[in-house]
């Protein structure tokens, strides 16, 4: 393919969105940008420095760090994608940890922390050529782009699926607390003020409850090439 476009995927969490992105930049050979990992960082930076846990969430003090907190996706050869640094640390696997996930949603609803990213995810794809996931990427980020995808699945199913992946990477976790934070997190993403997540009017909504991620795969292919 000739023209380069910009592909925005958004949609609910455990959905597959960054797997997917993954796959459709390698094979069109796009920049990749994972922009959920961007606000896990910010996450993992707040729950390091005691701004947030279980009883509290010092919102003005994560405000007032954001100037130094640096953000840096840097590509690993060996595993064929690019990792996420905060301040020159990879901290890949820190970020995707149930507790991190069970505070990114309330992280992401400050609007000073989402304005912050989405001016550098505009900058990184001002060039097009880049799939991009996340929950406002057709909404906010690239309300113009060239393919907008909207994927969701049922609460349960996604469950699982996270469930599957935790436990593989060696986290002690219960199907009861994934699928509570499955549903917390989608409650407050749909619902926080500030760029909440809802599908674009021109994106094209994919249920992947029941087919494969290679049939997916395939058929966003047959929208790019079209």
């Amino acid at each position: 393919m000739d023209k380069k476009i910009t592909i925005a995927i958004d949609g609910f969490s455990s959905t597959g969105k960054s797997t997917l992105a993954k796959e459709l930049a390698k094979e069109l050979g796009y920049v990749y940008v994972d922009t959920g990992a961007m606000y896990r960082a910010v996450t993992f930076f707040a729950m390091k420095s005691g701004y947030i846990a279980k009883d509290f969430f010092e919102v003005q003090l994560l405000i007032n760090s954001l100037k130094i907190i640096k953000l840096e996706f840097k590509f690993n050869p060996e595993l064929g994608f690019a990792e996420m640094y905060l301040n020159d640390v990879n901290i890949e696997k820190e970020i995707r940890t149930l507790e991190v996930s069970s505070y990114v949603s309330k992280v992401a609803e400050i609007s000073q922390v989402r304005a912050k990213l989405v001016e550098q995810q505009q900058e990184m794809g001002k060039n097009k050529g880049i799939v991009m996931d996340g929950r406002d990427i057709g909404t906010v980020v690239f309300p113009d782009a060239d393919l907008k995808i909207f994927m969701t699945a049922s609460p349960l199913t996604r469950a699982e699926r996270r469930f599957k992946e935790l436990t593989r990477n060696g986290d002690t976790v219960t199907f009861e607390a994934v699928l509570k934070n499955v549903q917390e997190r989608d409650y407050i993403d749909t619902h926080r003020e500030d760029s909440p997540l809802v599908k674009a009017n021109d994106a094209i909504e994919f249920d992947n409850s029941n087919i494969t991620k290679q049939e997916q795969f395939l058929k966003i292919m047959k929208l790019i090439k079209s």
